[in-house]
């Protein structure tokens, strides 16, 4: 019989040995108390490859003992989304529990596949757990995404890395027979680059390159480097190069680089990319790399998008190489990326501040005998079509969400402020 990779061998079974991904599923964490409770709404799991996203959904249907049918994007069809919500109708009149759907890859769903579900997570047919590694706000239909909570999963880090090599190393059926010294674990950890699928093959492969030799089995940088060289499928090179070539990419834009950023556009295209991938990351820098530094970067990068999404290749190759160009070559600004999370923290930190009353919209007679929208000054009432008046929370009065950089487009930007609001925006 031949025995099952170490990855799969090592799958965890419960929570409690599961790596990684605390922010959810640790004590007192969101996901976490779901669990506990027994009550999962459906959800989407967003983050990069073997991070644990297929392992959470089963470990979930596993301890809410709930009927599990799992389908792969890549090969269903609408009729096998029917098929198994015929299933699940009739398991769920013998389950107090929804059964889980499990759609690995969901962001490769088409709008039909999407709208098929649509009823089904609606009555509670069936608790959907999608898995993706694409934004789901790009991929997912909306009224999909509206019955779904996300949850973002993130790579692993280092000490998770390290826990689960010092774990399977202990406890694998096959590896315990072994004498595994880490001497050195550089190498292995940055050639997983935070998957943890990827990682335990780089460990599988070491060991078993040594498997027939006498005595310990070291672990050193040199080892790896030479298994990964001799055998570059086993770690998933495809997948490596395609994050580590987009942040190349993203990196070079980002740093006003038009030539690294055109020879990475470059290598993406010869390896086949999505087009459509290249072009939401170009959305994404233009907000938040390029911003109001130049704000005809975002028109583009839509423009971008749309074209993109007409042509195909080998013709979108040229409308990419335009608006990466263009973006490398901007002014770079991050202030809106910015605002927008200290906005976010700050929100975290003094919770739902009630809006001022003023501010407040007056639909009904007793929403206007409350005195709801009392107050407020109608700008285009006055000169200039402004007037000085508090739009924040009092607590949050003197607070800054935004922050101009020092480039023409926002230098212009807040002397306009400067002339409104006076000293706030100095």
């Amino acid at each position: 019989m031949v025995n099952r990779p170490l990855a799969e061998r090592m799958r965890p079974k419960n929570l409690d040995d599961y790596v990684g991904q605390r922010h959810l599923v640790g004590e007192g964490a969101v996901l976490r108390k779901m669990i506990d409770a027994g009550r999962v709404p459906s959800f989407i799991l967003w983050g990069p490859p073997g991070v644990g996203k297929t392992t959470l959904a089963q470990i979930i249907a596993n301890r809410l003992e709930a009927p599990f049918y799992t389908l792969s994007a890549i090969s269903a069809g609408v009729k096998d989304v029917r098929d198994v919500i015929d299933k699940a109708k009739s398991n769920r009149l013998f389950n107090t529990v929804s059964p889980i759907l499990f759609i690995d890859e969901i962001h490769r769903f088409s709008k039909s596949q999407q709208d098929s579900l649509l009823g089904a997570v609606e009555t509670g047919t069936v608790t959907l757990i999608g898995a993706t590694t694409e934004n789901p706000s790009f991929e997912v239909i909306r009224p999909l995404l509206s019955r779904c909570q996300v949850y973002v999963l993130k790579s692993l880090d280092k000490d998770d890395l390290m826990a689960l090599l010092h774990k399977v190393i202990a406890e694998d059926v096959e590896l315990g027979k072994k004498n595994i010294v880490l001497t050195e674990t550089d190498a292995v950890l940055r050639y997983s680059g935070g998957d943890a699928r990827k990682l335990l093959n780089i460990l599988e492969l070491t060991v078993n390159a040594e498997a027939e030799e006498c005595g310990a089995i070291e672990i050193t940088d040199a080892k790896v480097a030479e298994r990964l060289q001799e055998n570059p499928a086993a770690y998933d090179k495809g997948g490596e190069m395609h994050y580590d070539i987009i942040s190349a990419f993203i990196k070079s834009v980002r740093g006003s680089d038009p030539d690294a950023a055109v020879y990475w556009l470059a290598r993406m295209v010869a390896g086949g990319e999505d087009p459509k991938f290249i072009a939401r990351r170009l959305l994404i820098l233009a907000a938040e790399d390029v911003g109001l530094a130049n704000p005809n970067a975002l028109l583009l990068a839509n423009a971008c998008f749309d074209a993109v999404n007409k042509t195909g290749w080998p013709e979108s190759r040229i409308i990419l190489a335009e608006t990466t160009v263009y973006l490398a070559t901007s002014p770079k600004s991050n202030s809106a990326y910015m605002a927008i999370e200290t906005a976010l923290e700050c929100v975290t930190r003094t919770g739902d501040l009630p809006v001022p009353l003023h501010l407040r919209n007056a639909s009904t007679n007793l929403m206007k005998e409350l005195d709801y929208g009392r107050d407020y000054k109608y700008a285009h009432d006055y000169e200039n079509n402004f007037v000085e008046q508090d739009f924040l929370p009092r607590e949050l009065s003197e607070y800054r969400m935004w922050k101009a950089q020092p480039n023409p487009a926002e230098l212009k930007l807040t002397e306009h402020m400067k002339r409104l609001w006076g000293n706030r925006y100095i």
